[in-house]
């Protein structure tokens, strides 16, 4: 099994980056691959909303989103971890999401698959930015694991959050639950059928 993590923080190794690896840890020591895309770096600009990937299936803006969707597709689970600017997630990692989950979603490519969103801040914030990436994972019908509190670590310089300690447990119970909630969707392929997936109802409140 394989995760793909997304490192939303413009710092490759930032505190975002060793919050996905506290977790990334525990997969891995339940023998399940961790990947992790810098996300935060790139030029990624937002949605145009022409919705032409709802009729061709990828994004018309020529970068590296389709390419991490199709990392996306081939994965069992996905992590999301983001920083907080102006307490909401970062803005290239905004954009990513927005053209990103609207590609997968639409297609029915995350549906049932395992999704976690972690944060870290320095100060607060932090709750807000962790809604925020978790609307992505619930609208993709995503199965999400839980850990002992809220998905967050604190720390400024890059590394701080190994400071943390309540947040390095959160990190770590979560990834244990991740690999957890990962190899139960595998067992039960086999022997709990899936229910099927229904056309999305869209209604419009103005008449």
């Amino acid at each position: 099994m394989k995760v793909v993590a997304f490192n939303g923080s413009p710092k490759k190794e930032g505190n975002t980056y060793h919050a996905i690896k506290m977790v990334a840890q525990e997969l891995e020591r339940e023998g399940i691959e961790v990947e992790i895309i810098h996300v935060g770096n790139k030029c990624i600009r937002g949605c145009l909303a022409c919705n032409s990937c709802a009729k061709n299936g990828k994004c018309v803006i020529d970068d590296e989103v389709n390419m991490w969707v199709q990392k996306m597709k081939e994965a069992d689970g996905i992590i999301l971890g983001s920083p907080v600017h102006y307490s909401a997630i970062a803005g290239t990692m905004k954009s990513f999401l927005d053209r990103a989950f609207y590609v997968a979603s639409n297609a029915g490519l995350l549906r049932h698959k395992v999704g976690a969103a972690v944060v870290a801040v320095r100060r607060t914030g932090g709750i807000a930015t962790f809604n925020q990436l978790n609307n992505y994972i619930h609208y993709s019908e995503m199965l999400m694991p839980n850990s002992n509190y809220w998905n967050v670590v604190h720390g400024t310089a890059p590394g701080e959050v190994s400071g943390d300690e309540e947040g390095k447990q959160i990190m770590g119970v979560l990834g244990k639950n991740m690999a957890w909630l990962m190899k139960l969707v595998e067992s039960g392929k086999e022997t709990v059928k899936e229910p099927e997936r229904e056309k999305k109802v869209f209604t419009n409140f103005i008449r």
